[in-house]
Order: structure tokens, then sequence, then C-alpha cells
């Protein structure tokens, strides 16, 4: 890509590389609130490789919507690399879609502790290579942004389609 093309908005950039593999995603959200959808539509022909959004904001919306399992939600809590990595598959497998993508975190001002502070966020991503293959995979990051709750879930917003450009670029052939 060139150098103006990579000043673009994330959303643009993402819907580029997404275009060019023809692939799709569908994104679970939880503390973005819908926001990673909202980007993603803002960019005209999104549609043509955005699927969905589901915001599962609840431990039963995460259960009843994305399969996230009981003893996952019980034993590390909404907020946990085990439960992103769920959420992330989940969605992906739920449309069908060639990645997924998943935000839970604690956009605060408050409900923060010593171990997930306020502005701690777990990003899943999630990957259908073809059947067969040995190719699909699920990664999670943990990761803590700074801010007014509003400016929280937009640099987790933003972060996680940086991060899910980067799987999109990636030879994905090589994982």
């Amino acid at each position: 890509m060139d150098d103006q093309a990579d000043d673009s908005p994330i959303e643009e950039r993402i819907g580029d590389a997404l275009r060019e593999r023809d692939a799709t995603v569908a994104v679970a959200e939880s503390c973005t609130g819908g926001l990673i959808g909202s980007l993603l539509t803002d960019v005209p022909g999104s549609s043509d490789y955005f699927d969905r959004s589901l915001v599962t904001y609840s431990y039963d919306a995460k259960l009843e919507e994305l399969a996230v399992s009981r003893e996952s939600l019980d034993g590390h809590g909404a907020v946990s690399a085990p439960v992103a990595e769920q959420m992330a598959a989940g969605v992906r497998d739920r449309a069908g879609t060639t990645f997924g993508l998943s935000t839970t975190g604690i956009a605060g001002p408050e409900g923060g502790t010593e171990e997930k502070p306020v502005g701690t966020v777990f990003v899943g991503r999630a990957y259908a290579a073809e059947w067969g293959s040995g190719g699909s995979y699920t990664e999670v990051s943990r990761h803590v942004f700074d801010g007014s709750r509003t400016e929280v879930k937009a640099q987790i917003a933003r972060g996680a389609l940086e991060l899910l450009l980067d799987d999109v670029r990636a030879d994905l052939s090589e994982r």
C-alpha cells in the first residue's frame, strides 16, 4: 500500500484489505457497545465485507448469542481472554465469515480492580481457514487504555480494527 492509503482511517484500510482478500468479518462487542460496527458501516460499500455486529453486553447475551461457556464466564469473568476468544470464534462461526472480532473490557469510569484496571480490554480475533487445512485460529490480546469512558471505547474500537488489519494482511497460509 502507498503512504496515502496508510494515512486513511482504519475503517477504510480494513475495508480495502478485506476486499482485496475477498474476506468477510463479523463482530461481537461488549464494552464497545456497537462502536466497531458503526465505524465499519461508516464506509460506503461496507456490505461487501461486513456481516454483522452483535452487542453482547450481559453474561446471558454472551452465552445465548455466541455460545460462550458458562464455565468461562463463571471461572474467568466476562473481561477475560477465554471469553474474548470464545466471543470471536462464536461470532465468526454463527455468521459464517472469514474473520470474527471481539471486544470485552472495562471502559470505566468505575468497575476496575487492581488485576483488571479501568481501560483493560481483551480483543479476540478468529480466522476460518478452508476445511481440512488446519489453518483456522483464534488469538487474544490484552490491552489497557487511558481516558474517559468515551475515549477508552474509541481507543478499543480502533485498536481492535488495527489488530484485525494485521491479521488480514498477514500471510494466512503460514499460520
